[in-house]
């Protein structure tokens, strides 16, 4: 039960919220990284740190001459050692182990590092997020706020509202790029996020993780007495070490002992598990970047865009928005989008065209956003909007 009160403390990053403050201020494949991605991670490293699952780590036995606690001690904060060219077979009891120590060791103590590891990576995946939430300093929040989904009302406060919204954009009409460069500067990060921890565990794991996941899958469909599982020569679940002492006579004496590591059970389903997400993830967040750069590069995109959320008003008036907005003016519409209804965000969409194709664009202040009625077309404009 213990685990499942600690994972329980996960379950907060991918819980939906349904706050009356929250704001949507990314897509899906952000929200892929910090909290997906990230709570897989933090998930992870809970599990193999929970020793009630498996029981110890590491079980070494000898010639009973050093004791198991001292044995097991000094065979985990050390490393234990396999036969890498040495398969089960005749005179082979496990796959790595053999008699012969002229053949090159391959070492193993990576077991000691994969919970901080899976910690690091949750904390990287979580940066972005943290960085780009710094950024935006809650800006679609406020002024979205009274309009987010079940939040909007239908009576003259919801106009009033919306009349104020579509005056702050249009007196900050091109003074958001900034705003936009830091939502793009971070969904790069999340890109090379997820490539970068490819390479950093095949490092982490001595060259075995690039190719790990299509070893597993050519395993599976080879025959059962001509292969070699793959998971079980990056993860050995048995392995060897030596321990050297002095003896009555002061000279060293050595003994061989056969460690059990039952750890690696978890350590070898985990990471074949992260080596397909951390693919996909790869590839969704190369596709984002691509669609984020056509946004940035072809204005023809964000026409197409707009088109599908400008469901009232006229159509032509996005023309207008495209014509005289710049990428950061879109992304900021684009986020409002996804917190409104169709409804309002149409409605919303269709009075800034019209603000923008009759030029009124009155000179930019701080104060203007609560001067509306010094404004006299922002009425007629609302009213035409609801009918």
């Amino acid at each position: 039960m213990a685990i499942f009160g600690m994972a329980s403390a996960v379950a907060g990053f991918v819980k939906v919220r349904y706050l009356i403050d929250k704001a949507v201020i990314d897509n899906m494949v952000f929200r892929m990284h910090y909290r997906i991605t990230a709570a897989i991670m933090f998930l992870c490293c809970i599990l193999v740190t929970a020793n009630n699952l498996i029981g110890d780590p590491i079980s070494c036995i000898n010639d009973g001459v050093i004791p198991n606690h001292v044995i097991n001690t000094y065979c985990w904060i050390t490393y234990t050692f396999t036969l890498p060219h040495t398969a089960a077979g005749k005179g082979i009891s496990h796959p790595g182990l053999g008699n012969d120590y002229g053949e090159e060791k391959r070492h193993h103590s990576y077991y000691q590092w994969v919970p901080f590891v899976l910690f690091f990576q949750g904390v990287l995946f979580y940066l972005p997020h943290w960085i780009w939430k710094n950024w935006e300093e809650g800006k679609v929040r406020m002024i979205s706020d009274g309009m987010r989904g079940t939040l909007a009302t239908i009576d003259d406060s919801r106009t009033n509202r919306q009349s104020r919204l579509v005056q702050y954009l249009v007196d900050t009409l091109h003074m958001h790029n900034t705003y936009s460069f830091g939502y793009f500067f971070c969904e790069i990060l999340n890109f090379i996020n997820a490539v970068g921890n490819i390479f950093f565990l095949d490092t982490f794991l001595g060259g075995a993780f690039l190719t790990y996941g299509t070893d597993v899958v050519k395993f599976s469909n080879m025959n059962q007495e001509d292969r070699t599982d793959p998971m079980i020569a990056v993860f050995p679940r048995i392995t060897k070490c030596t321990f050297h002492k002095f003896g009555a006579s002061g000279t060293i004496q050595t003994h061989d002992s056969l460690c059990v590591l039952a750890l690696n059970i978890l350590n070898e389903k985990i990471f074949i598990f992260l080596w397909f997400w951390l693919i996909i993830l790869s590839i969704v967040s190369g596709l984002a970047l691509v669609y984020s750069a056509a946004v940035i590069l072809l204005p023809s995109t964000r026409e197409t865009i707009l088109k599908r959320r400008f469901r009232f008003g006229t159509p032509n008036g996005v023309e207008s928005l495209v014509r005289k907005t710049q990428v950061g003016d879109f992304l900021l519409l684009h986020l409002l989008g996804q917190n409104m209804s169709l409804r309002v965000f149409g409605e919303v969409l269709d009075e800034l065209a019209r603000r923008l194709h009759f030029g009124s664009n009155p000179p930019s202040a701080p104060s203007t956003i609560e001067m509306a009625p010094i404004y006299p077309d922002i009425d007629k404009f609302s009213k035409e909007t609801e009918t």
